[in-house]
């Protein structure tokens, strides 16, 4: 089954072609990163008009490049939530037109499930049951992944994500957006014992998490040390707030390991590029005697392919859209409207 997979919640215009799920014809991407970097942070109207500018020849690039004709497409699945309204509706859009035109079936897909099918294009022997840590700029959660569409939350963040973090963090020491690459480069160079970070303590569910006052106490000491005019090193810095997130994502993820009782670890999401954290969890999971799974950089970021390996196994359990179909500013990863 070919499925012309479009993805456009953010910042990068991307569609892929992917056959049976698992298997990547073409995966074409037209990043605004360059764009966005002289405002430090994505500009929602801009992205959706540079979206609208690139999506009609990009999906005539990814069929030029898998060597296909329309004809030969057999569903469209498209990133209908979470993401920046304006941006979505452009994908959503689209793909509908194209669906009808081909007369083949639409399929929506939550963004976060298609981060976690990343893994299933990375590892074709990897399948559910299996749990999945879920780390990008808007979203930090532990999921139960029991079956492709059967996803269950252990444990989520309560306030802010670990990625908008790193960017903020990034962003205030003047690093170039995404502030969260630039800041993991300089942590590589620091020492991360060198800056006490706070780890919070939280009430109810032991799995949940929190960043924010971890993200406002390395703000803070910024603030501090350039109103005084002492010397802050950079990289040290970087290194010890990396490894304080690191602390709140690791032990949380692996205690849920130990209590699903499963041997099969994924990660997912913009973060699990960080150096840092793939190394702790590979130390952590290998000492556990489980099998850690982590996408290529390639299939961190945003892109179609992710999109269209879920589309697959949504196709398969009966999720198909249709020309009502609508974009969600946000929407849990189990269907529900926040």
């Amino acid at each position: 089954m070919n499925i012309l997979a479009v993805e456009s919640s953010c910042d990068e215009t991307a569609v892929a072609i992917v056959r049976d799920g698992r298997e990547v014809l073409t995966d074409c991407i037209a990043s605004q990163v360059a764009l966005h970097r002289e405002y430090g942070g994505v500009v929602p109207e801009i992205a959706s008009r540079k979206h609208i500018e690139a999506i009609y020849a990009l999906a005539d690039e990814a069929l030029e490049k898998a060597d296909m004709s329309r004809e030969e497409i057999d569903a469209v699945a498209v990133t209908y939530a979470p993401g920046l309204i304006g941006a979505v509706l452009v994908g959503v859009n689209f793909a509908k037109a194209a669906a009808l035109s081909l007369g083949v079936p639409i399929i929506p897909v939550h963004h976060l499930k298609g981060h976690i099918a990343a893994n299933y294009l990375a590892y074709p022997e990897l399948k559910p049951p299996f749990l999945c840590l879920v780390v990008s700029g808007g979203h930090t959660m532990i999921v139960d992944v029991k079956d492709y569409t059967d996803l269950e939350i252990l444990g989520s963040t309560r306030d802010d994500a670990a990625g908008e973090c790193f960017d903020k963090v990034g962003r205030v020491l003047g690093m170039p957006y995404p502030g969260g690459a630039a800041l993991d480069r300089t942590a590589q160079l620091g020492d991360g014992t060198k800056y006490p970070m706070p780890q919070p303590k939280l009430s109810g569910n032991p799995l949940d998490m929190s960043f924010s006052g971890l993200k406002t106490a390395t703000l803070n000491l910024i603030h501090n040390c350039r109103q005084r005019d002492e010397e802050l090193d950079v990289p040290s810095l970087c290194a010890s707030f990396t490894k304080a997130v690191s602390d709140m994502l690791v032990p949380r993820t692996m205690r849920a390991l130990r209590e699903c009782g499963y041997q099969k670890l994924a990660i997912a999401g913009g973060v699990a590029a960080n150096s840092r954290i793939r190394a702790d969890f590979e130390r952590e999971v290998k000492a556990a005697g489980a099998e850690l799974f982590v996408p290529p950089l390639s299939l961190c970021g945003d892109n179609g392919a992710m999109i269209g390996s879920q589309a697959y196994y949504e196709y398969l359990a009966g999720n198909i859209g249709d020309q009502s179909l609508n974009a969600y500013a946000t929407k849990s990863i189990l269907g529900e409207t926040l």
